[in-house]
Formats: C-alpha cells, sequence, structure tokens
C-alpha cells in the first residue's frame, strides 16, 4: 500500500507573506528614501578598513545562508517526524477502523451497533491518551462519523480528502481553522490530523477516509529541540568560518597597507627626486645660456680688441712705410715693397678676421630679419645666391637662441661656399606645434657620413662638432644628412 506524505506548515505561509509584503514596498513610492538611506550606508561603510568591509559583507551573506539552511533543515525534520508520526499512527488507526466500515461497501452507511463500538473504543484510556477524536468521511464529503456529534452526517468539501480517497495518507499540524474543527479547537492543545484510507477486506478498494487527531505536544517538542540542534550546529559553523576569515583578511589587508605606504613613500621619494632633476636642468640651462652669452660678449670684445688694436698697428706700419718710400735715397724700395705687402695681408685678414667675430646688433630683431640679415652679409662677402624659405616663425624669442641660430646659418653657409662652391645654397625655416626647424642645404659634391668627425688628414671639423655643441647646448638636436651623390643638408631643431 502507497503512502506518500503531504505536508501543510503554518511556517511557509509565514515566510511566503512577508516576501510578498517586501515585493510590494520595493515597488511602492517610499523606495526611494531607502535608496537614499542605503547609499548613505554604502559611503559610511567605504571608509572602513578592508577587513571590516569583508566581514560586514560576510556576516550578511552567511546570516542569509544560516537563515535560508537552518529553515530548510528544520522543515526537513518537521516533516520527517510528521511523515513517520502518520505512518504509525496511520497503520494504528486503520486496524481500528477498517472492521466497523467494511459494511459501507454495501449500505454506504453506518449501522448503529458500528457507531456505538466505535463510540466505546473512543472512551479507551490507552486510544484517549493519544486520539483527540475520530472522523469517518464517505467519498462524497460526509462525515458520517465523528467523535462531535454535531457535524455527523454533515457534507463539507472533499478537498481535504481528495488524496487519502487515492490511497495516500495526509497529514498536516496544527491546522485548525477549517468548520468542522471548533470541536478540535476548544481543547486548546497543539493537534496533528491524519487522514488514512480506510479499504475493503480483500479488494482494497477505498471505501472511506478515517481522519483522527493525535496530541502533538511531544511531537512539537521533538521538532523543537531538532530545531536549536540544527540552529546551535550552523551558528557555530558560521561564527567558526567568520573567524578564520576575518584572520585571513586581516592579514592580509596588512600586508596590502603596509604595500600601500610602501608605494606611496616611493612616489613621494620619486616625486620629490623628481623635482630636483627637473631644478638642475633648469640650473644647467640656464648657466648654458649664460655661458653662450658670454661666449659671445667675449668674442665680440675680442674682435673689437683686433680691430682697435692690431689693425690700428698694421694701418700705421702702412702709413709709416709710405712716407718712407718717398725718400729713394734712405730705404730701399724693393724692402718697402716687400713691407707694405705684408703689412696690407695682415691688416685684411685681422680686419676680416674681426668682422667675421662681430655680431650685429640682435636684441631688436626678429627671427625672419635675423635670417635675412645673415644670407645678406653672407652674399655681399661672397657674391654668391641664397634661397630664402621662410614660413611663419615666431616674432619673440630668447637672445641666445638668436645668436645660435646666427652662428648656426653663418657656419653652415661658410662650409657650402668652401666646400660646395656656393652651389644651391638654400635656407628653409619653419615653425610647426612649438618646434623651430632650421635646414641649410647646398648642391655640391657632398660628404661622407663620418666627414664631420675626421678628415683625411685626422683632424676633427671643429666648426661642426662646435656647431652641434652649441645647439644642444640650448636643448636642440643638431643632425646632419650627407650624400656621397650630390648636396649636404645640415639641421638644427628647437622646442620653444
Amino acid at each position: 500500500m502507497a503512502k506518500v506524505t503531504k505536508v501543510q506548515v503554518k511556517v511557509e505561509a509565514f515566510v511566503a507573506e512577508p516576501t510578498q509584503a517586501s515585493l510590494e514596498s520595493e515597488v511602492s513610492p517610499a523606495s526611494a528614501p531607502r535608496m537614499s538611506w542605503s547609499a548613505h550606508i554604502l559611503s559610511k561603510t567605504s571608509k572602513l578598513s578592508r577587513s571590516t568591509q569583508f566581514i560586514i559583507a560576510a556576516t550578511l551573506i552567511l546570516s542569509l545562508t544560516m537563515v535560508f539552511v537552518g529553515q530548510l533543515v528544520s522543515e526537513r525534520i518537521q516533516r520527517a517526524a510528521l511523515q513517520s508520526a502518520a505512518e504509525a499512527g496511520a497503520y494504528y488507526m486503520e486496524a481500528f477502523l477498517e472492521p466497523y466500515v467494511q459494511e459501507m461497501s454495501l449500505s454506504n452507511e453506518l449501522s448503529e451497533k458500528s457507531v456505538k463500538a466505535l463510540d466505546q473504543l473512543m472512551q479507551s484510556r490507552s486510544l484517549k491518551h493519544h486520539i483527540v477524536s475520530i472522523k469517518i468521511w464517505r467519498a462524497d464529503g460526509t462525515i458520517i462519523y465523528s467523535t462531535d456529534k454535531s457535524i455527523t452526517l454533515h457534507k463539507f468539501p472533499i478537498d481535504e480528502i481528495a488524496e487519502a480517497l487515492k490511497g495516500t495518507v495526509v497529514t498536516d499540524l496544527g491546522n485548525l481553522d477549517k468548520e468542522e474543527n471548533e470541536f478540535e479547537r476548544e481543547r486548546h492543545v497543539p493537534l496533528y490530523e491524519i487522514y488514512a484510507p480506510l479499504r475493503e477486506f480483500g479488494s482494497g478498494r477505498v471505501i472511506a477516509v478515517g481522519e483522527f487527531y493525535v496530541m502533538a505536544e511531544g511531537l512539537v517538542q521533538e521538532i523543537s529541540r531538532a530545531r536549536q540542534q540544527v540552529w546551535q550546529v550552523v551558528s557555530a559553523a558560521n561564527l567558526a568560518m567568520l573567524t578564520l576569515l576575518f584572520f585571513f583578511v586581516r592579514r592580509g589587508d596588512k600586508i596590502i597597507h603596509h604595500q600601500q605606504v610602501t608605494l606611496r613613500a616611493r612616489l613621494l621619494e620619486q616625486d620629490r627626486l623628481h623635482a630636483k632633476n627637473a631644478a638642475l636642468q633648469r640650473k644647467i640651462c640656464n648657466a648654458t645660456e649664460e655661458f653662450s652669452h658670454i661666449n659671445e660678449l667675449t668674442i665680440r670684445r675680442t674682435g673689437a680688441e683686433l680691430h682697435d688694436g692690431p689693425a690700428q698697428l698694421l694701418t700705421l706700419i702702412l702709413i709709416r712705410l709710405d712716407d718712407l718710400g718717398e725718400d729713394d735715397s734712405r730705404v730701399d724700395q724693393e724692402t718697402l715693397e716687400a713691407i707694405r705687402s705684408a703689412a696690407s695681408d695682415a691688416l685684411r685678414e685681422v680686419r676680416d678676421l674681426s668682422l667675421g667675430m662681430a655680431l650685429p646688433e640682435l636684441n631688436d630683431l626678429s627671427l625672419t630679419q635675423e635670417l635675412h640679415l645673415v644670407v645678406q652679409r653672407h652674399e655681399q662677402r661672397t657674391g654668391t645666391r641664397v634661397a630664402l624659405h621662410l614660413d611663419k616663425l615666431p616674432l619673440v624669442a630668447p637672445l641666445p637662441l638668436k645668436l645660435c641660430i646666427y652662428r648656426f646659418v653663418q657656419e653652415t653657409l661658410n662650409n657650402a661656399y668652401r666646400h660646395a662652391a656656393g652651389q644651391g645654397q638654400s635656407i628653409r625655416a619653419s615653425y610647426l606645434n612649438g618646434v623651430l626647424l632650421i635646414s641649410v642645404k647646398d648642391s655640391g659634391p657632398g660628404m661622407a657620413s663620418n666627414a664631420m668627425v675626421v678628415e683625411a688628414e685626422g683632424r676633427a671639423r671643429l666648426g661642426l662638432v662646435g656647431l652641434r655643441y652649441r645647439v644642444e647646448s640650448l636643448g636642440g638636436l643638431f643632425t646632419i644628412e650627407p650624400s656621397l651623390v650630390m648636396g649636404t643638408t645640415v639641421k638644427a631643431q628647437f622646442k620653444l
């Protein structure tokens, strides 16, 4: 005989109702303040340490898990206890009730004799100590026997006996809110009801349903003790887990905090070194600019001294020699001519040298005017032509940069005249995205890639090396693009 237990517990309804209420509250207009409150809580917890945040989150999650597991295990224990009690009670009561209902297979009624026998059975001490009341249901929902005589031959809905009519045992704990349970409710004691199918001897056909209410005090106490044990075990396990996790996370939090402090100290040290390096770089740039300015002043003063000193003396020598030359009797004319020629050559060389070392006044000139000036002077001195291509250049530039550009263009044009006979001389200047680019090009025979460093005789090209040093001292970039086929291009790039 297959027997399946169907348990309906009030706890499930208790859990379902708050859940539904919570869902309704989520869609209610009052959810907006709750969101702001949760945001406030999040802002507060974000200021806590990682280990504290983890423990709070873990406690919430594990607590919810503990409640779920404890509730699930408690329900399973209650279901199992009711199952066991229902199975035992059903076997017990079937043995008592089935002999009295056999006559229902023919008349579908209980005889007066059977009713009296059942009433005497209910007066038994052993049975009365456990059983509060008995009901026998007909298949159409009519109660044909009951301890409470007021509901005998009354018809009720067959929902609660439907499963029992199919041959299964149905049990429920404390569900006494139906109309036919008034007698049981007046006892004010915990009861659980069992619906057991009553079968016909021989055929096994269900001819009635026996319902009986059993004292549940012992069962309730047993279920309560089991629940307490379950909650104690689950709580102890969660507490142990939280403790272990706290120590592990706390240790990791200390390591992370120590690494953060170390990293912050290293970043501060790096920032300090970066600021120190920047200050040193500014000092170097200032010193380089000062050196360049002093160097230009020194060269200018040297040129002036050469012009005012030796050149004047040589001029005086030539004048005196001219005076001596007028007296043919006193000095040999050939000797005088040789002295005059040597003095003239010396004077020309000193003047050329002083003109090369002297710079025009550049303070009031823009870069465009400065480039026009250096090209004009080169063309006048050499008698060659220079193509000048200028984009829009900055109107204001520092004096050291002007001096550097002037010397760069002057030296490269001199090299173009010396080594390329002034063929294809051109200057191109552009300014884009804060970068000033000056390039000087010629179309001469070209030069080898290592010609800047060593000549055939092994002597360094001091002019080009000096230009490199001059450009790089101002933070610029000096490049040469030599070619063995035709022409050479020299470039200077500055970031303004």
